[in-house]
């Protein structure tokens, strides 16, 4: 099958004409000419007949003309770089594998963001995972965001921002009592987070250095249940700083700088190549990192309990802390 006749019986039928049609396709009219021939044998119908001066369409040539139309249309949609399907038109779900705090902090702004460019698309965050690294490669999730440890050298990153770990700990505790030191942090019992290839956390390192350890009573899976952990008791938990400025407020927790300089970590989002120029992935990393400028904040001052709080945020997490109780 010669896909190219459908061009050529497109351009046939919309001049009645083969030089018209020639001239359309670039072509000479001995060239179209024979184009037509091809196009009678494969059809097994004349098409154009001559009547007087003029051609005119046979009574199957006049059934074929919006079909054809249309067909021609269609096959120039699927061949743009875009693949021809509108935004507005995709309907498509989303799978990001991200820290929890990701889809607390900005699932519902990511979302809304994503929906005024693609308003069918749905978005479905699952938890890191280390027994996971070929999810990217194997197309189970579209985007992978958090601090990358484990990426294949064929996958794509870009850094979305540079958070600061802070320290979290329940109004009132006894560790805002007085300056805190790498000594006084290290003595209290602490909640921790189980992080993506099980790496040592910086600040233990830069704790080891002065001698201290830090004292871990209970591990969690992601930072939000550390939060949640110290809100219900005399734990202290060092967490990203824009989840921890997000709820703080409204779970009863204080944040404070902390007494060792624990360095940026860059939150990173990746994909597979495959997903590079595809305009509807294209637009969801273009919103994750439009979003994702809400994680910059200002330096902290030794204890820092306001920080830039989101309302419905507050307001749904005091639902939660309700429900919990």
């Amino acid at each position: 099958m010669d896909l190219n006749l459908l061009t050529a019986l497109d351009a046939l039928l919309s001049t009645a004409s083969v030089s018209a049609a020639a001239e359309r396709m670039h072509l000479s009219a001995p060239a179209m000419s024979h184009t037509l021939a091809r196009i009678r044998e494969a059809l097994g119908d004349p098409i154009l007949v001559r009547a007087g001066r003029k051609l005119v369409p046979t009574p199957r040539a006049v059934a074929l003309r919006e079909p054809v139309r249309r067909l021609i249309a269609d096959a120039r949609l699927l061949m743009q770089p875009d693949g021809g399907v509108p935004l507005a038109r995709v309907a498509r779900e989303f799978t990001v594998r991200a820290p929890e705090g990701m889809g607390i902090v900005y699932g519902a702004t990511l979302l809304a963001a994503l929906r005024r460019d693609i308003p069918l698309a749905r978005l479905r965050f699952i938890p890191e995972s280390d027994s996971d690294a070929m999810a990217l490669r194997e197309g189970r999730i579209d985007l992978d965001v958090g601090a990358l440890f484990d990426k294949s050298p064929e996958i794509q990153t870009a850094l979305l921002y540079e958070q600061r770990i802070v320290g979290v700990v329940g109004a009132g505790h006894e560790l805002l009592k007085a300056r805190i030191t790498p000594k006084r942090l290290a003595a209290q019992q602490h909640v921790a987070v189980t992080r993506r290839a099980k790496s040592v956390e910086p600040i233990d390192s830069l704790l080891a250095e002065q001698g201290c350890v830090r004292q871990i009573a209970l591990t969690v899976p992601s930072a939000y249940g550390a939060l949640m952990a110290a809100a219900r008791s005399s734990l202290v938990a060092c967490v990203p700083e824009p989840l921890a400025r997000t709820i703080a407020a409204s779970l009863g927790l204080e944040i404070f700088k902390l007494p060792v300089a624990v360095p940026l970590e860059q939150v990173l989002q990746a994909w597979h190549p495959r997903d590079d120029v595809d305009p509807a992935h294209r637009c969801l990393r273009d919103c994750v990192a439009a979003v994702s400028k809400d994680a910059r904040f200002g330096p902290l001052k030794g204890r820092d309990t306001q920080g830039p709080m989101r309302g419905r945020a507050i307001a749904a997490h005091r639902a939660l802390v309700a429900q919990a109780s």
